[in-house]
C-alpha cells in the first residue's frame, strides 16, 4: 500500500515536471503537442474511489494549467476523464477481474489497454481542445488536432508501459 503510494507519488512530480519542461515546448506542425501527464490518470488502480481520482486529478489539472497559464482547460478535461473512467473500464470489461489492479499492457492485456487508452486519452484531448478553441467554425481543423494528438499521446503512453514492463 505505502509502496503504491509513494510510486504514484514520485509519478505524478515526474509527469508534471516532464510536461511543463519539456513536452509542453514540442510543437510539430503547429498543432501537435503530447500530454503526458494523462499517464497518471490512465494509471490510478481500478478500484480507487472515484472522489479521490478525482480529487488527484483535479490537482493534477491545476498543476498543469498553472505552469501553462491556460485558466482551468486541463482542470476540466482531468477532472471529467477521472469521472468518466471507471464508467469505460466497466462498458469495455463486463467483469470486475481488474479490481485491485492498475491499469497496464501486463494487467489488461495489449488490445484491452489500448482500447481503455485511447478511450481516455480522445477523450481528454476532446474537451482540451476544443474548450480551448470554443468555437464551431475550427470544428474539422481542432478533430484532426485531437486525433493527430491522440495518435502521439498514446505512442508515448505505450512505450511508457512496455519500457516500465522491463
Amino acid at each position: 500500500m505505502i509502496e503504491s503510494i509513494l510510486r504514484n507519488t514520485i509519478l505524478f512530480i515526474v509527469l508534471v515536471f516532464l510536461q511543463v519542461v519539456l513536452f509542453d515546448n514540442i510543437d510539430y506542425f503547429g498543432f501537435i503537442s503530447p500530454y503526458i501527464y494523462v499517464i497518471f490518470i490512465l494509471s490510478l488502480p481500478v478500484g480507487i474511489n472515484k472522489n479521490w481520482a478525482m480529487i488527484l486529478s483535479f490537482i493534477l489539472g491545476m498543476l498543469i494549467d498553472m505552469f501553462s497559464n491556460t485558466m482551468g482547460i486541463h482542470t476540466f478535461a482531468c477532472v471529467f476523464v477521472a469521472f468518466f473512467r471507471n464508467n469505460w473500464i466497466n462498458a469495455l470489461f463486463s467483469h470486475n477481474d481488474f479490481a485491485l489492479t492498475s491499469p497496464s499492457i501486463k494487467s489488461f492485456g495489449f488490445a484491452n489497454y489500448l482500447k481503455y487508452a485511447i478511450g481516455i486519452v480522445f477523450v481528454h484531448h476532446a474537451l482540451l481542445f476544443y474548450l480551448e478553441t470554443l468555437s464551431v467554425r475550427f470544428f474539422w481543423i481542432t478533430l484532426l488536432s485531437v486525433i493527430c494528438n491522440t495518435i502521439v499521446t498514446l505512442l508515448l503512453i505505450l512505450c511508457y508501459d512496455l519500457a516500465r514492463k522491463k
